[in-house]
């Protein structure tokens, strides 16, 4: 939070508490003003932003650092931790909340381990699973359909979804479905909000897939050569995705951003894009749209099949 002039800018708010650099992983609890953030210093860091307006003096002290006669009046307030979270052992590259609880939420980090957390029982993890990927994780994303379901994306080139009911206290469990269909890092993942079983992943391969785990057991000839569950895939970036977002107005929208690359071709962009809706509809809905299509040209009914000649004018000189 900034406040701007033309002379000068300063932030509304400092949260304090990590003791090193704090650049990777941040998160805002979609139900109440709490901020979340992940470090180099291996913690995860856990804010309300309304402990800044909260009434100075407490049994303990006020925990807003007060400006006034003395200090530096133009120096922005800060507020402290509501809890600082150990139980990394490496930078913890991001943090997400629960959908259906503040006081929950989960962490991944270069350690390779995906950590659930309950700032009610402690500051100690309620479940650690020690290797979630067989590379640093980069990024994670909590199912706001499906409270149970966590996607996590690595440095291994997959994405995995798990299942926290199958995991428990001692980091036992395995992913549900490891979803292999990029060739470099896995830079962000995030679940669609139009369809719970519908998620993206960005990569440093430059590309954005597109994803539906209901279609992982279903097998289509059309598809055989397609990595299981990926139904469509944005190449129009030239370097690494390094982020993207879905739309929460506009169903089916995305917007993504590429990092700044050294080659000639460019890149550095962000692209605003709609697939079209043939790709993601029921297809029972689409085919019968299509044959209503076809009944407008009749031509289209004697079209011949491949590899038989073509019987609807046999004058016809190639």
């Amino acid at each position: 939070m900034w406040y701007t002039t033309i002379a000068n800018s300063r932030p509304d708010l400092i949260l304090t508490g990590h003791q090193d650099n704090a650049e990777f992983s941040l998160a805002m609890c979609p139900t109440e003003p709490f901020v979340l953030s992940g470090g180099k210093d291996k913690s995860v860091v856990l804010w309300s932003i309304q402990d800044h307006i909260t009434t100075a003096g407490t049994a303990s002290g006020s925990i807003i650092k007060q400006t006034g006669e003395g200090s530096d009046k133009n120096k922005s307030p800060s507020v402290s931790p509501r809890g600082v979270y150990h139980g990394h052992d490496d930078t913890v590259e991001d943090v997400a909340f629960s959908p259906t609880s503040e006081q929950e939420f989960c962490s991944v980090g270069d350690d390779s381990c995906l950590i659930l957390w309950d700032a009610r029982t402690g500051t100690n993890p309620v479940t650690k699973v020690a290797k979630a990927h067989d590379a640093d994780l980069h990024c994670v994303d909590w199912n706001p359909h499906e409270d149970n379901l966590i996607l996590t994306g690595s440095a291994d080139n997959t994405v995995r979804l798990f299942d926290r009911r199958s995991l428990t206290s001692n980091g036992v469990g395995s992913p549900i479905y490891k979803f292999e269909g990029h060739k470099a890092a896995v830079l962000c993942v995030q679940w669609s909000p139009d369809k719970s079983s519908v998620f993206g992943s960005s990569a440093e391969d430059g590309l954005l897939n597109i994803w539906d785990y209901d279609m992982v057991s279903k097998k289509s000839g059309r598809a055989a050569k397609s990595p299981a569950g990926l139904f469509f895939q944005h190449a129009g970036h030239r370097d690494k995705v390094v982020d993207f977002h879905w739309s929460a107005s506009d169903p089916w929208t995305i917007v993504s951003v590429s990092d700044d690359c050294e080659t000639t071709g460019g890149g550095g962009t962000l692209q605003i894009w709609r697939m079209s809706e043939l790709i993601f509809r029921p297809e029972d809905e689409v085919l019968q749209e299509l044959e209503k299509f076809v009944s407008h040209f009749p031509m289209l009914h004697a079209w011949p099949e491949p590899n038989e000649p073509d019987q609807t004018n046999p004058t016809t000189k190639v």
